[in-house]
């Protein structure tokens, strides 16, 4: 069974750039095969890799829903066949797409083939790495397997920790199979204020590390570069790697 992470949090905090980062240190570290995927609707993660998204899983979803299956294919061979195109291959690991949610209509059947499909593609991986919108939905639809470690990312701001112990008691209630919850902070400019530190407090979650503001991810992220093309040397990269090393250390894995 893979190893999960999923990353989750209110827009604009960078949970997208951590996800990416994500990456890069597994691969670094040599903790491959990983599966990555993007379940935000507003999906970026590949401008976070460097690398281009022809389809998604929703646009197969969409074409099958439609009727666009070719005479004398079956439903499930077709969708098979699109979603195999769907997954994207780089060095040490592989990305896929969730796309746009649901349109109207009935899409059980094509989200049971989805469904069925992601099982046997994540088997084919040691680990996964979900990069989702602020709702956990994606999460639960994704695949039956539980998700061993949830990294909830907010900034200093009230809001975007109160949203961060939302997404957790969310996450609970939908029964996701969470493992261990963590919170990190992004886009540190000093230190964590007293209001920051007791609002972590009240909303439960385990703060697991700071990531501290740093003007090239900004310069980066204006000028549509790669994230993971920046130094490891890098005070926000080299942050996220701390964290990261922290949570392969007390999962052993």
């Amino acid at each position: 069974m893979p190893f999960s992470i999923a990353i989750a949090g209110k827009g604009g905090t960078g949970k997208t750039t951590l996800a990416g980062l994500l990456v890069k240190y597994m691969v670094k570290r040599g903790l491959t095969p990983v599966l990555a995927v993007d379940a935000d609707a507003n999906a970026n993660l590949n401008e976070v890799l460097g690398l281009t998204v022809e389809d998604t899983l929703g646009s197969a979803r969409e074409e099958m829903k439609k009727g666009h299956v070719p005479s004398g294919m079956t439903k499930d061979v077709f969708i098979s066949m699109k979603l195999q195109q769907a997954v994207i291959e780089s060095d040490g690991y592989d990305l896929v797409v969730m796309g746009q949610p649901e349109g109207p209509g009935c899409y059980c059947a094509a989200n049971s083939l989805l469904t069925g499909f992601l099982e046997k593609l994540t088997g084919n991986y040691r680990y996964i790495v979900m990069d989702n919108e602020a709702g956990m939905e994606h999460i639960s639809r994704l695949t039956t397997r539980n998700v061993d470690v949830l990294l909830v990312v907010a900034d200093t701001s009230r809001r975007a920790i109160e949203a961060a112990g939302r997404i957790d008691s969310l996450a609970k209630e939908l029964k996701v199979g969470v493992g261990k919850c963590f919170l990190v902070i992004n886009q540190v400019k000093n230190r964590l204020s007293e209001e920051t530190l007791k609002a972590v407090e009240k909303s439960g979650l385990q703060l697991i590390g700071v990531v501290p503001e740093d003007p090239e991810i900004y310069e980066f992220d204006l000028k549509g570069r790669p994230m993971v093309d920046i130094s490891d040397e890098n005070s926000a990269v080299s942050a996220a790697f701390g964290i990261f090393e922290k949570i392969f250390d007390r999962n052993r894995y």
